[in-house]
């Protein structure tokens, strides 16, 4: 199984230091040849070849059979010309292997309860939701785009666009996830005032006559904000475009405790699928050993899952993940009253003694 690791930028390089020790582990206890090899992204890239997304990276990705990503960007690239900034990488890889589907779980784990920012009454019913966000369409890539001067004032436009197509695949994708999980599941979108929702929603409607033992509801985008602080026990899987999407799987996360706990999966119809943390690389403590690698690590147990079909696998990261945290080892994005605080190297061979 060969596997495109690329660090990125910021602690991404620490982070993927953990999370490919742990796979190692992994192969050497199921018995698995797992094959790495490392390419540049973002920030990196930019320095070395100066555009984020080298032909090289794209053609190692394209020959492996999954693909890790550590974080990228940073100040360090914040001035440069925009069309080659280091989140061009992301989003051109993306692209590259047609990865559609953004599965993001965002779960609540229960030793980290006091870390959750809603009332304790709203917390003692769980929070396990599952975001899948459509990745390769939508207002992102819509054309027209683009800013001129019109009238003696400039302005912006960009233009959402779903074509059936687009709209089918996704819905499929959150069908099935949710026939894994407890059967439900709600699509947001504004067809009170958009065009593209209205026909969004229509899409879903005729998806789910295909999966009749899921009940699908339907809610606006502002609603679904609000619902998600208000009760998030409420919501199972929920699917919904780039731009909403970007905004509420954010959003799910931060309630959670802490977006430095949460894994993320992109897939697409035949090329490998992209594992990542939600985080970002977290410039301001880069290279100074307190990064939490649980995410990245949690992502591989995602990998191993849907990949490569290793449910055993994964099932065993996931565990030796919470025995961890129940000893009381933290890192300090979700440092609480009587932790105690270690740094990203601890955590991960931490994690490893927990396997």
């Amino acid at each position: 199984m060969k596997i495109c690791v690329m660090p990125g930028d910021g602690i991404g390089p620490e982070i993927m230091e953990q999370g490919v020790k742990v796979l190692n582990v992994i192969g050497e206890k199921f018995g698995h040849k797992f094959e790495t090899t490392e390419a540049l992204i973002g920030g990196a890239a930019i320095d070395a070849t100066g555009v984020p997304l080298p032909d090289e990276t794209v053609k190692a990705c394209k020959e492996s059979d999954a693909v890790l990503l550590g974080a990228v960007g940073g100040p360090k690239w914040d001035t440069i010309d925009p069309a080659i900034r280091p989140e061009k990488g992301l989003l051109g890889i993306r692209k590259e292997l047609s990865l559609f589907a953004n599965l993001r779980p965002a779960a609540l784990f229960p030793q980290l309860k006091d870390a959750c920012f809603l009332r304790p009454d709203i917390v003692e019913k769980g929070i396990d939701i599952m975001v899948v966000r459509e990745l390769t369409g939508g207002i992102y890539f819509g054309e027209p785009r683009g800013t001129k001067v019109e009238n003696g004032e400039r302005m912006g436009y960009n233009t959402m666009v779903y074509y059936e197509h687009e709209v089918k695949r996704i819905a499929k994708v959150a069908f099935e996830a949710a026939q894994k999980r407890n059967k439900k599941l709600c699509s947001v979108d504004k067809a009170n005032v958009l065009d593209v929702s209205r026909v969004w929603r229509e899409i879903v409607i005729e998806v789910s006559k295909d999966y009749p033992d899921v009940e699908l509801t339907h809610m606006y985008v502002d609603n679904a904000a609000m619902q998600l602080v208000r009760d998030p026990s409420q919501f199972d899987v929920i699917v919904t475009g780039n731009l909403f999407g970007d905004i509420l799987s954010d959003e799910a996360s931060v309630i959670t405790g802490s977006i430095g706990m949460l894994p993320s999966a992109s897939l697409g119809a035949s090329n490998p699928g992209l594992y990542e943390p939600i985080h970002g690389s977290a410039p301001d403590i880069a290279g100074e050993n307190k990064a939490n690698p649980l995410a990245t690590i949690l992502s591989i147990a995602m990998m191993l899952r849907y990949s490569f079909n290793m449910a055993e696998e994964a099932d065993c990261i996931e565990s030796a993940v919470e025995k961890t945290l129940s000893e009381g080892l933290r890192t300090g994005d979700i440092m609480d009253v009587g932790g105690k605080l270690v740094g990203c190297t601890e955590m991960g061979e931490a994690v490893i003694k927990n396997l």
